[in-house]
């Protein structure tokens, strides 16, 4: 039985990002948002971004298929997901990088709350996109 690609319901609001390499950086705006992204979008291969302990949107980092993204794209993508967060003004943030393959969502939790395995911890300055590239990081 083939699967059916998921649609993207009109009312989410994702932000996105393109980084060198063919790289796709997509930002939960809500909990909603957060909730489709990391349980119906994102790929089991696909890394999936959050700050710890801080309220923000869950960051997924896709590419094509197969291609692994080096150190630097994922501490960029980490960077956008601080800046996505309440730490957007914080110095070094701490920031949980996972496949997403390891996101689950526990039941009867509320919408964009997450359990992760197998996390990687990675210290970054939030930044966005075109800031990241202005200071050549």
């Amino acid at each position: 039985m083939a699967k059916a690609t998921p649609t993207r319901p009109e009312h989410l609001r994702l932000v996105e990002y393109l980084l060198p390499g063919c790289w796709t950086v997509l930002v939960g705006r809500t909990d909603a948002d957060n909730d489709y992204l990391s349980l119906t979008l994102a790929r089991p291969d696909d890394w999936w971004f959050h700050v710890r302990g801080v309220p923000g949107g869950h960051v997924i980092l896709q590419g094509t298929p197969g291609e692994e993204p080096d150190r630097e794209t994922l501490k960029r993508a980490a960077a956008i997901a601080a800046y996505h967060s309440k730490a957007r003004r914080a110095g070094l943030v701490a920031v949980s990088c996972t496949r997403a393959r390891y996101v689950t969502k526990p039941r009867h939790a509320k919408l964009g709350t997450v359990q992760i395995r197998k996390e990687v911890v990675l210290r970054v300055r939030p930044a966005v996109g075109e800031e990241l590239a202005r200071h050549g990081k």
